[in-house]
């Protein structure tokens, strides 16, 4: 295969450097850094890009640093670990800005800078899974194209790890293994398996083990049904088909930045889409008159059930977003949304619209998804005031965003 020699420029979404060959193709090349110049050789050519595997760093940048994992460049787990923290700061506000203008056509919107994680390593309180063989699990390897087992994990909490050492699952059409740990340092399985039908299963030292279903309901197989997480001081269960916060202290900065953006008094009705097991509805309730949540996933309906317990202007509402918030009343004063990483659905966007908040919070996971989404918001008249990214998960290109619209 063809090798060339680039000056990298920027990092694009998904982690890669980006540099230009002859013909002005855009070459991407994993582990390079801006500033770089660099000898990659060309793995797979399309019409107007190419990717590259990285050959020989010729010119290094001052922002190099020596990985942490033996993993790092083979696992699909973390993308920045040859970087400075700094720098991949820098680099994530640049791919957000670079997202929203060419994405949605947002070509001069209000970036903040990202906000720091202040735990840059161990901070990752569930770890997912394959199956390798012998009963070993490990990650995918974008590299070696299949999963290879995992000594180490620095990102992860080290009760992982030192479960996943333990662990040995011997279960035909095992599909994937999520590993969590509580703030109470407990620790719990969760399997998908084809099929629905629970296999049999001892635990020989202390962690609770659950089956989730095609339908991400959960049952339980050993112990507890689900682990416990602490979010700025309050305690949140999480049963085990329900999103987990890969980072709680990454999740403290997204309330706040809510919170700030939502500017509440306590006269105001909310409605939430997408509340999980409640994490953000909490807050949100404790400075607003009235809140709705709606939640498709009844495992997280029935969390926010127990979560907000001591909460009396909660109402929820189990059932799609597009079925359900046709139902509710227009012209509410805040809406609130943190869909999964694929985003609003077109008929989401169309009741988000069409149900008129006043002032509108996009907590997102994926700003591809995003820009996308903003482009239909500015078409039906919102504004984007501003976008503040957080750095949920340091070491990786993974970024959360919060961002503020209101009506033109």
């Amino acid at each position: 295969m063809e090798k060339v020699t680039l000056d990298i420029s920027d990092i694009a979404h998904g982690g890669s450097g980006i540099g230009r060959a002859s013909r002005g193709r855009t070459i991407f090349v994993p582990l390079t850094i801006p500033g770089e110049k660099v000898r990659a050789q060309i793995v797979s050519q399309k019409n107007k890009y190419a990717q590259a595997a990285l050959v020989q760093v010729l010119k290094a940048s001052p922002e190099r640093t020596e990985p942490h994992c033996q993993h790092f460049g083979a696992c699909g787990g973390c993308h920045f670990q040859h970087m400075s923290y700094e720098a991949q700061l820098v680099s994530k506000e640049g791919v957000v800005r670079d997202q929203l203008a060419r994405l949605g056509g947002f070509k001069q919107a209000n970036v903040q800078p990202v906000l720091p994680n202040p735990e840059r390593w161990g901070y990752q309180v569930e770890m997912v899974l394959s199956p390798v063989g012998n009963g070993r699990v490990g990650y995918w390897s974008p590299v070696q194209r299949e999963v290879i087992p995992v000594e180490e994990c620095p990102i992860a909490r080290p009760e992982l790890m030192a479960l996943l050492q333990d662990v040995e699952l011997d279960l035909p059409g095992l599909r994937k293994l999520s590993l969590r740990v509580g703030d109470d340092e407990a620790l719990l399985a969760a399997i998908e398996v084809d099929g629905v039908e629970p296999p049999q299963l001892e635990a020989d030292f202390p962690v609770s083990v659950a089956i989730v279903l095609p339908d991400k309901t959960a049952a339980s197989l050993v112990g507890d049904l689900y682990s416990v997480q602490q979010i700025n001081g309050r305690d949140f269960r999480v049963s085990p088909g329900v999103a987990l916060t890969p980072s709680p202290a990454g999740m403290a900065l997204v309330l706040q930045t809510v919170l700030r953006y939502a500017a509440l008094t306590g006269e105001e009705n909310v409605i939430e889409l997408y509340s999980g097991a409640g994490t953000l509805t909490a807050f949100l309730a404790e400075q607003a008159a009235e809140i709705v949540a709606i939640e498709r996933n009844p495992d997280a309906v029935a969390d926010l059930t127990v979560n907000l317990d001591d909460l009396d202007n909660v109402n929820v509402f189990e059932g799609a977003v597009e079925a359900v918030l046709p139902l509710m009343p227009e012209g509410v004063e805040l809406m609130v949304v943190h869909p999964d990483a694929s985003g609003l659905s077109r008929k989401a966007v169309t009741a988000v619209t069409r149900a008129k908040p006043l002032k509108f919070i996009y907590v997102s996971s994926d700003v591809a998804t995003l820009a996308r989404d903003g482009r239909s918001l500015a078409k039906a008249g919102y504004k984007l005031v501003e976008v503040q990214p957080i750095d949920m998960q340091p070491q990786t290109f993974h970024i959360e965003t919060v961002s503020l619209w209101e009506p033109e």
